[in-house]
């Protein structure tokens, strides 16, 4: 079979033939339908983010397909159309009972800790994986960006406690933080969207921001002023407030770290490796709450394909679909910020 390879980190990715993997008792095989590019790949290809695998290794962790073998304990999956959980628990640890299994510390991650979607085919573990009975219009490979552009944020608006009326800040509304102000939204509350980038913020206005501000045109005094003032024109309180910090950049998190208020809740959703300097102090003086939220337990994703499936919130404004076997130069692409779509690679060898 095919696959996208990463064979030293920064070099050229290349498409490579591989053995087709065969699944052990506990797994399965996946026909790949689709993986999505996540900037999270970009980190183990170019900015030296370590993968827990050795390299070389097959990138790609949003990943929809086909189950076509089975080992002997998950014969009841075969030929379903599935999601694949980008962060799969062992389910047996204290961490996985006590409900943090998007932390547990055997977790497999594709593309990470296991070779990935960049493929045509993958070999997972059968636990945990999200069968997909209605696709509701959506082609199967279409949804592959639910396993962390949807999820992640799912999980991170299903911690914080929102509730319908709330205040929702969602800070950084690319790939991840479109789908958060979907989510913060369908669930009824009021929210504001902030963004450096003027055409991320008109996408999210059609799409459930009754508020958008562009940072890099305000500052943060006025930025500030401003949400306090929707948020009084809205009838919400000054307090309590809940933000969503998914845009991943030193400058993003200083806004949302900046906007906290008595009891609000600030939830750190997007990565970056730069260093930002804060007075934690605020965070003991408005007795706030803030949290750190991996990736999305596998038992929460069939709500937020529900969602998808009802029509709560959308996916096909915000992606594109293109063939895998280009997935080198499409990379490079994304790296280079040229998409303003999540990308989706499809596997065409065989076409």
């Amino acid at each position: 079979m095919k696959a996208v390879r990463l064979m030293e980190v920064g070099a050229p990715l290349e498409v490579h033939d591989v053995p087709r993997p065969e699944p052990n008792e506990d797994q399965v095989l996946v026909k790949v339908s689709g993986c999505g590019v996540c900037h999270t790949d970009i980190g183990f290809w170019k900015d030296g983010v370590p993968t827990r695998k050795g390299l070389p290794l097959t990138l790609g962790h949003e990943v929809s397909g086909v189950v076509v073998e089975t080992g002997s304990r998950w014969e009841a999956l075969r030929d379903r159309e599935v999601i694949v959980p980008a962060v799969m628990p062992c389910g047996e640890c204290d961490l996985c009972r006590g409900g943090r299994g998007n932390i547990c510390r055997a977790q497999l991650m594709p593309g990470n800790d296991m070779d990935g979607g960049f493929a045509e085919y993958l070999v997972t573990p059968g636990r945990g994986l999200c069968v997909v009975e209605d696709r509701s219009g959506y082609d199967l490979h279409e949804l592959s960006v639910i396993a962390d552009a949807v999820t992640t944020p799912y999980q991170a608006i299903h911690r914080s406690g929102l509730q319908s009326g709330d205040l929702a800040i969602v800070v950084g509304v690319g790939g991840v933080g479109t789908y958060c102000v979907q989510i913060a939204a369908a669930l009824g509350a009021h929210v504001v969207a902030i963004d450096v980038d003027q055409a991320n913020l008109d996408a999210v206005e059609a799409h459930g921001a009754g508020l958008t501000i562009n940072s890099a045109e305000t500052d943060f005094k006025a930025l500030r002023k401003q949400v306090r003032g929707q948020a009084k024109e809205w009838g919400v309180p000054e307090h309590s407030w809940k933000i969503f910090e998914c845009s991943g950049h030193a400058g993003g998190q200083e806004t949302a770290y900046g906007l906290l208020t008595f009891a609000s809740t600030l939830l750190v959703v997007g990565f970056t490796l730069d260093k930002v300097p804060l007075r934690l102090s605020n965070a003991m003086a408005f007795d706030a709450t803030i949290q750190g939220t991996w990736g999305c337990k596998p038992e929460l994703y069939p709500d937020a394909l529900r969602m998808i499936t009802e029509g709560k919130i959308t996916l096909k404004p915000f992606i594109e679909t293109h063939p895998m076997s280009e997935a080198p130069r499409l990379l490079q692409g994304v790296a280079d910020h040229e998409f303003r779509k999540r990308v989706i690679l499809t596997p065409d060898w065989s076409a």
